[in-house]
């Protein structure tokens, strides 16, 4: 008998008693293993619960342990470590039929899941930011940033960071529909979001993909008119999220 046949048989309900596992007269252990089989598909539904307590909180406790269900024996973990469980969990919202009713609850799904690789990311120390006060226009447009690695982008077409924080903290209870883009980061002990203005989305991928200020800039404003420099410069220091800075073509 092979892992592979093991894990199938572990997964599935309908699969017979794998082959060598018996009781002490030689005849299968039917309901040790289904004990043992439902142990684990309930241990990795609490894995998933766990990472995703937002979205089991919009869709309530038993249909996410119906869900849970559901992806749990078509998505085996791949790692030992139940802090990656559920990694394509938004990717399975997506397609699952059911779930097609809550249109936001993939992306609510992703922005937790970024919450989760946030958290446990490499550390990385901020850079100071005095450099930049004494640089001029060209010189600044110049610099390139390397962003912290636990920094997370999530874009939706929904409002997912005042979904998310209605449901986590209370909020103000006026969640309007529109999009929202929201990055994600821990550069100290705490998982932080922000949520970002038009545009800044944008400009943040351009960075972190190695384009210059200026170059980044560009990009987003062409791509969103309404995109605000100064105040999306504003919010990334604020956020703390810079760990390098260096002026092109003079490093």
């Amino acid at each position: 008998m092979s892992q592979d046949q093991f894990a199938h048989a572990l997964l599935n309900a309908e699969a017979p008693v794998p082959d060598g596992i018996v009781q002490p007269d030689g005849t299968p252990a039917s309901r040790r293993f289904d004990v043992y089989r439902n142990n684990v598909i309930m241990s990795l539904s609490g894995a998933l619960a766990d990472g995703y307590p937002v979205v089991q909180k919009l869709v309530g406790e038993a249909f996410f342990n119906a869900v849970a269900g559901v992806y749990v024996r078509a998505h085996p973990p791949k790692s030992p470590l139940m802090i990656f469980y559920g990694a394509d969990f938004a990717e399975f919202l997506d397609d699952f039929e059911p779930a097609q009713q809550i249109p936001y609850l993939a992306d609510v799904a992703r922005l937790e899941w970024a919450r989760r690789r946030a958290f446990h990311a490499a550390d990385a120390v901020p850079a100071p930011l005095d450099p930049l006060s004494d640089m001029d226009e060209e010189t600044l447009l110049s610099t390139c940033f390397a962003l912290h690695p636990s920094h997370q982008i999530v874009s939706s077409s929904h409002p997912i960071y005042d979904i998310w924080d209605f449901n986590s903290n209370g909020g103000d209870g006026k969640i309007v529909p529109t999009a929202q883009s929201v990055l994600v980061a821990r550069p100290t002990d705490q998982v932080q979001m922000h949520l970002l203005g038009a545009g800044e989305d944008q400009f943040l991928r351009q960075l972190d993909a190695g384009a210059t200020l200026g170059q980044a800039a560009q990009v987003a404003a062409t791509q969103t008119p309404a995109f605000d420099l100064s105040q999306c410069l504003a919010r990334i220091f604020g956020a703390a999220i810079l760990t390098d800075i260096k002026i092109e073509n003079n490093q």
